[in-house]
């Protein structure tokens, strides 16, 4: 690993300096807090904005979309999630559902939400399929195809709030461990700058 990289930030606390000491020092604990940091402050934090003229469900689920993603992605150890985001999706929701999560309301329809709530916020910038966004009333309305974009991202809360407390809990060796760190090298290794851009600034998040 080029020694241009260790200074990057994975974190608003982290660089990828002090991620590989934890991760040398089987620093359970202190890794899982950092997922929990990474994840809380690009996905949680910026939709907790006091001024409410300023929200839109669009926006939040867009976001939260995003997310499901990427923290599948660390749940299976996934360098990328190319050609396998509809199974991200999938997991993702059957997992919710198994651990009694809020979210596992949605696994038996994770593959519509998926094509008409992600694909269509992330690709078309709207829900299609017929799914409709709120910012009110239940998590979800099945009769009308309606989400409640506040309650969703803040059930997407817990269920981050549940995965890092299973890192905790887990041992070391443990698959949701071996999966994590398997994720991690790709993002550090994401962090390297092509050579002929290696003298600019390698402080920049990742």
């Amino acid at each position: 690993m080029n020694t241009n990289i260790d200074e990057v930030l994975l974190s608003s606390s982290v660089k990828v300096k002090k991620y590989c000491e934890l991760e040398k020092a089987q620093d359970r604990e202190g890794i899982a807090n950092f997922i929990l940091e990474r994840f809380t402050e690009r996905y949680i934090t910026p939709i907790e904005s006091t001024d409410k003229e300023q929200k839109h469900g669009f926006c939040t689920m867009a976001i939260c979309c995003l997310m499901i993603e990427a923290l599948e992605s660390f749940w299976q150890g996934w360098e990328d999630t190319t050609r396998k985001s509809k199974k991200a999706f999938c997991k993702f929701f059957q997992r919710c559902s198994r651990n009694n999560l809020a979210l596992g309301e949605f696994s038996n329809k994770a593959e519509d939400f998926y094509t008409g709530v992600r694909c269509g916020i992330l690709h078309q910038a709207e829900t299609t399929n017929g799914w409709r966004i709120r910012r009110k009333g239940p998590l979800y309305d099945p009769e009308q195809n309606i989400i409640n974009a506040t309650a969703f991202h803040r059930e997407l809360q817990k269920a981050l709030e549940a995965y890092c407390e299973e890192l905790r809990q887990a041992d070391w060796n443990a698959p949701i461990w071996n999966n994590l760190r398997r994720k991690m090298d790709k993002v550090i290794e994401n962090c390297e700058l092509p050579k002929a851009d290696n003298q600019t600034q390698s402080t920049q998040c990742v």
